[in-house]
């Protein structure tokens, strides 16, 4: 890419090259390819010579980088031949951890003579355990002298290290790895990117720069875990400061002459990263209004008109407001972008198809892309069926009551995907259900209106763009999730498009009551989990049973005699209990003397062919089987009101939303709802926190914001929903709240009055964001 501004021409320069080859590939290990990447890899904290690292929160196998002091030093030859040990302890003047050195006498010695007690150190390597004792051996280490400067070291050349203590007394500890100590890191930042940008032009303008409220960010980090909280920094020491330029920043985050600079050397770092994705969302939606759509406004007679004179139901409150908010989008002579997020259950899937049926009403065709065929084959059965008569027809115009719904995916026969693709192209299909199928170039529209994208997060933005580039003229589009997204992940995800939100579930749902069942506290409920569902299958109702996985090994497994046995087991090297996979589960529950052999029990999964997917599935539809085992392909959609009770195994496996996708195939009729969570996680492990998270409530919305809280923003988006996320080195949605809104303030003034970027510094922003998104992509292959 050819750079507009001479910063981003600077910033792009390779590391490769300049640094040995070793160093290279350790440096990429830690996303570091670029100048700019090296830079934008920050100290994790600020430390002074006189602190000491917390030793609290070890674990054992953690690539630590500490500065402690020696409270005991011992040297001693070992069983053999002229190898001695050196053996010693550090302190944060609460804990400690032994360190261990192995050599010939003179390395030992000299050793010795370093680590005296009471010398302080900053020593980097992997925390081990070594008779109930946490241990790092061999550590790289440098020492201090009382004044704070470097006098020692495992290292040759220790007064190249005396830049790693910056005049101000602090030193910057950086997320490191093995082959990659903090002050490695540090010494190639000094030598390799700092140099380049002492004179570095400012690429931003200063008005973007100018408009950011600096006490106000610093307020926000006031709160605990905050950087201004961790330092003890008044916020009103900002008071009539602003952001530095990118020069002044890099030098203050890596250099910097007092904590309040390093701050703002480290916001306006994050405020780059919020300002791309803000700019690079405001350009979106700049050029999609510029797109010419055309309107397809509600009609008072046709197909839509008379498929709500059909329904049995009342529409819920959200779903009236949502479908009004749809069909005024509708109207435009710009395509309509919108997201619909709803709890699971909330109808979506039945505003989506009244917009399609707006759509049909005025000639043109709706198409339904969802990530499984599984899925695919569930949205187009339960169109048909909400259709009736309404879709025994064919046809695409106004005063026609009638159209046609098609399924289209990757495994239809020769012959019919032939037929398939006739009715699309002629328009006879006014509704076109299916996969990743859908966007392949054989495919040919008569005139697409609408493109409705399920569960958003299983799709790339590219995807759903690729869709839409079909038409003449620009599609509406709707895009669906039943994941809700907390607000700020909605800023920087999904700010191209404007957002509609349900929350109502429609009369008549059931409750769902969800319980937590300990494997290891209580193994006997796990028996009786298996009795539950043969008393529900006696009354005639059906139960999911869940795996996180296909195969496994052989059931039943051994399980531990209590939780203090399996915790030593464990700590012993033992293996954690596997797994219980799909296959090996459902042999064994409906073996002879399996405790389901007297039922009819299914199995489904990804790995199955897709004809034995549709029978295996259309039977435990129709009451058939009484038990589907299965993996995550009955996530979402899947809509069997008769099923009553999901058993998940080893539901640690699974993330929140994932839970809480799966706990919505159950409680969709008028039955109660029971979903038992199998797990052998300690009560206070993480992964139990989640479980427990959501036995308490079915408000996805709040389940949304502790999953965000627990598996960071990263996790959630994930790198193909938000398009850019993985680029993204600093920014944190969950800390970042306010400078993600100064970010978007700033951007959408900014690219409202210069459309098409024609600031190169701007410009520049957005497609380093696009570029670095793009690479990331590549490399996943």
């Amino acid at each position: 890419m050819s750079w507009r501004t001479q910063a981003w021409k600077t910033l792009s320069q390779r590391v490769a090259g300049t640094v040995g080859g070793s160093t290279a590939a350790a440096l990429k290990s830690l996303g570091i390819v670029s100048i700019d990447d090296l830079l934008r890899h920050v100290p994790r904290r600020y430390m002074r010579s006189t602190d000491n690292s917390s030793l609290s929160d070890l674990q054992p196998g953690d690539e630590v980088s500490l500065l402690l002091r020696v409270v005991r030093s011992e040297a001693h030859p070992t069983r053999r031949a002229r190898m001695w040990r050196l053996s010693g302890t550090l302190t944060d003047g609460h804990d400690t951890i032994d360190i261990t050195f192995f050599g010939r006498q003179h390395y030992v010695e000299h050793w010795h003579g370093q680590l005296k007690p009471g010398v302080q150190g900053l020593f980097a390597g992997k925390v081990g355990v070594y008779r109930d004792r946490f241990q790092i051996t061999h550590p790289d280490y440098i020492t201090f002298d009382e004044q704070g400067r470097v006098n020692g070291g495992a290292k040759r050349n220790v007064e190249k290290l005396e830049w790693l203590l910056f005049t101000s007394g602090l030193l910057g500890i950086y997320p490191a790895t093995a082959k990659l100590p903090t002050w490695r890191i540090a010494e190639c930042i000094s030598s390799l990117g700092l140099p380049l940008v002492e004179d570095l032009p400012e690429p931003l303008p200063a008005e973007v720069l100018a408009s950011v409220d600096v006490v106000e960010l610093a307020e926000a980090e006031s709160d605990p875990g905050g950087f201004c909280h961790r330092y003890r920094i008044d916020p009103q020491v900002f008071a009539g400061r602003g952001l530095p330029t990118l020069a002044e920043a890099f030098a203050w985050v890596h250099r910097p002459p007092d904590l309040e600079s390093a701050f703002l050397g480290r916001q306006r770092l994050v405020f780059d990263e919020a300002f791309a994705v803000q700019a690079t969302m405001a350009h979106r939606r700049v050029l999609a209004q510029r797109q010419p759509a055309q309107p397809r406004p509600r009609r008072d007679a046709g197909i839509a008109a008379a498929f709500d004179r059909s329904l049995p139901f009342e529409l819920t409150e959200g779903q009236h407001r949502v479908g009004e908010q749809i069909a005024e989008a509708m109207t435009k002579e710009h395509p309509m972008q919108l997201l619909l997020q709803g709890e699971v259950g909330s109808g979506k899937t039945l505003v989506a198809l009244r917009a399609m049926l707006d759509v049909v009403d005025n000639g043109g065709q709706a198409v339904l892309m969802a990530p499984t065929e599984v899925l695919a084959a569930q949205h187009a059965a339960t169109i048909r069926e909400q259709l009736g008569e309404l879709a025994q027809g064919a046809g695409l115009f106004a005063d026609d009551q009638h159209t046609e719904v098609v399924l289209l995916s990757g495994s239809l026969p020769a012959a019919q995907r032939k037929k398939v693709l006739l009715k699309v192209a002629s328009g006879e299909a006014g509704i076109v259900i299916g996969t990743h199928a859908l966007l392949a170039d054989e495919v040919q529209y008569a005139d697409l209106g609408l493109v409705v994208v399920d569960e958003q997060h299983r799709f790339g933005v590219e995807q759903r763009a690729l869709l839409a580039d079909r038409a003449e003229r620009r599609p509406h589009l709707l895009v669906m999730t039943a994941t809700p997204i907390p607000r700020t992940v909605a800023m920087t995800s999904f700010g191209d498009l404007d957002v509609a939100t349900l929350r109502e579930i429609p009369a008549g749902r059931a409750e769902v009551s969800t319980t937590v069942v300990d494997e290891i506290v209580h193994p006997h409920w796990v028996d009786r989990a298996w009795q539950r569902v043969a008393e529900e299958a006696e009354a005639g109702r059906q139960t999911f049973i869940v795996c996180s996985q296909i195969d496994g090994e052989e059931l039943p497994r051994p399980m531990p005699r209590d939780r203090h046995a399996y915790a030593k087991h464990l700590e012993d090297g033992g293996d954690p209990l596997p797994p219980r996979g799909a296959e090996p589960l459902h042999a064994w529950l409906s073996s002879e003397g399996g405790p389901l052999a007297h039922l009819r029990v299914g199995l489904l999964h990804g790995r199955m062919s897709t004809e034995d997917k549709d029978r295996t599935m259309e039977s435990f539809a129709a009451g058939d089987l009484d038990v589907l085992v299965a993996t995550t392909v009955i996530e979402v959609g899947v809509n069997v009101p008769n099923a009553a009770v999901m058993v998940v195994s080893d539901a640690d496996r699974f993330g929140i939303s994932q839970l809480h996708q799966l706990r919505g195939r159950i409680g969709r009729g008028s039955l109660p709802g029971t979903c038992l969570l199998l797990t052998t996680m300690a009560p206070d492990s993480n992964a139990r926190a989640r479980l427990d998270a959501l036995s308490r409530t079915r408000d996805g919305f709040q389940l949304a914001e502790v999953d965000l809280a627990q598996r960071r923003e990263g996790d959630v988006l994930g790198a193909d929903q938000s398009g850019s996320r993985s680029s993204l080195r600093l920014l944190r949605v969950l800390e970042h709240v306010e400078l993600i809104e100064q970010a978007g303030t700033a951007a959408e003034k900014w690219v409202t009055h210069d459309p098409d970027l024609e600031h190169p510094g701007v410009a520049d922003a957005v497609d380093r964001l696009a570029e670095r998104a793009e690479a990331e992509f590549l490399e996943r292959g």
